[in-house]
């Protein structure tokens, strides 16, 4: 039996390391036309619906097609007005002709108003026939058929089902299974007032850090090429690149310095976290991502640390975009012993809870940092801590995802990502575009996060701890 998993993420679903964006892709119309070619990725234990097709034939494209909108049809976790998916298909068609600069040409038959079930799928196949028969050899047979996928799911208007081309499916796969490739090591954002791609954190070790590059600091271009108005997947592709080679940055550090950078660029091995002690006797846990060997690391992190004489735990979820449900779980049953860790509904209100896996450590004082950039199955483990009052969140409102993914594998090594539930907290709170509030409010600017003197959040929770170790622990 194919195991699907289950993904909870924000992110553009890219790494340089990991970028921490939260947007949606830019359309796959901007991305094609900097397609590079990319290597087959082993996804391990991450199963896909589906199966690989052989050909590039016009039949297997209307496969791709119907697959497409039968997952949408089947599992969405919404009700859909199909006639809208027709809608999506035919006007992200249009719009990727127009960029081909045929409109003159243009032409593609009408749709059936009101349509559903089988004439939906025959106005989807006449769609993308006709589009390819009359502009296959100027467009492209391959980037007509994706543009047809991801036009239907952009009529949901929801930034998490989307379409993957192989490029995205193999950066997706990296950034759960923590693959290792030729660049830099920095997470890469995309500020959502300035719309700059910022650093967010260069990792210890690692190119970018020994060049010095900061948090907070603006790329301004890559290789000559700008960033500015670019989707941050692009500019991740512009950093990566083969181990031994040279990437030059331009890089914007506060208002007016700009310096250059050359970084050789070497093979990174992405961590998951991070973990030491801080504050004498205080365990601390920075998480990067929830990855297929999240949990086993942090299981090991608080072994280690609980030998080493920890009488409490930061867990530091700032800047976690997000990842597998699995790991959410298990990480957050690390720290409760019993009960409910999340529900999630499809749309015919269907429950599944997620309980605890009774292995948790025994009870210690405990906070989990959060911020606006900790989401998705951050926000499953913060709502799970939060609720069970085995520990506290310290820092400001989370992102708001309370919504869960599914992949389906297609022909020629694409898929889709599509919503399948939505999720709420042990109490019933469904996060979604709310986000979650701490116990502890502590605003403070992202780009100090780590700094000594200016992490006043971290600052806040080893105070707050300090105050409990004292209770659990009085003097005699």
């Amino acid at each position: 039996m194919v195991r699907k998993a289950l993904l909870l993420f924000t992110l553009a679903a890219a790494l340089i390391v990991a970028t921490l964006a939260l947007q949606h892709a830019a359309p796959l119309r901007e991305r094609l036309g900097e397609r590079r070619a990319v290597l087959a990725w082993d996804l391990g234990n991450i199963a896909f619906d589906g199966s690989e097709g052989a050909g590039n034939n016009e039949q297997k494209d209307l496969d791709m097609l119907d697959m497409s909108l039968d997952k949408v049809r089947d599992v969405y976790y919404k009700p859909i007005d199909e006639s809208q998916l027709l809608s999506g298909e035919r006007s992200g068609l249009l719009e990727f002709l127009k960029t081909k600069h045929i409109t003159g040409i243009l032409s593609l038959p009408a749709i059936t108003a009101s349509a559903s079930g089988a004439q939906v799928d025959a106005d989807a196949n006449t769609l993308l026939s006709t589009a390819l028969h009359n502009y296959g050899k100027q467009a492209g047979s391959q980037d007509l058929t994706y543009i047809a996928i991801e036009g239907a799911l952009g009529s949901l208007r929801d930034p998490y089902t989307v379409f993957l081309s192989p490029r995205d499916k193999t950066s997706l796969s990296e950034f759960i299974a923590g693959g290792d490739f030729g660049g830099i090591g920095v997470y890469i954002g995309k500020d959502p007032k300035t719309h700059e791609v910022n650093v967010i954190q260069p990792i210890d070790g690692t190119p970018a850090a020994r060049a010095g590059l900061k948090r907070g600091d603006v790329i301004l271009s890559v290789d000559g090429k700008t960033t500015k108005g670019v989707d941050l997947d692009l500019v991740m592709n512009l950093i990566r690149g083969k181990a031994g080679s040279t990437v030059h940055m331009t890089i914007l550090r506060g208002k007016n310095d700009v310096q250059d950078y050359a970084i050789e660029r070497e093979v990174i091995e992405v961590p998951s976290m991070t973990s030491h002690m801080i504050d004498g006797n205080v365990g601390y846990i920075q998480l990067y991502d929830f990855g297929e060997h999240s949990a086993q690391e942090v299981t090991d992190a608080l072994d280690r640390l609980l030998k080493q004489g920890a009488k409490a735990f930061v867990l530091d979820l700032r800047d976690n975009g997000g990842g597998l449900l699995d790991a959410a779980v298990d990480i957050s049953s690390k720290f409760i012993a019993d009960g409910p860790i999340v529900s999630r509904i499809d749309r015919d209100g269907h429950v599944e809870t997620d309980d605890a896996n009774q292995d948790a450590i025994p009870p210690h004082p405990l906070v989990i940092l959060v911020n606006q950039y900790s989401a998705s199955a951050s926000e499953i483990t913060a709502g799970a801590i939060q609720d069970s009052k085995i520990g506290i969140l310290v820092g400001v409102k989370t992102f708001g995802k309370g919504v869960v993914q599914t992949i389906y594998d297609l022909p020629g090594g694409s898929a889709i990502k599509v919503t399948t539930q939505r999720y709420v907290t042990p109490n019933g709170r469904d996060i979604n575009k709310k986000g979650i509030e701490p116990n502890i409010v502590v605003p403070m600017d992202y780009r100090d996060v780590g700094i000594t003197g200016k992490d006043i959040q971290l600052q806040a929770a080893l105070r707050y701890l300090k105050r409990q170790i004292a209770l659990t622990n009085p003097s005699v």
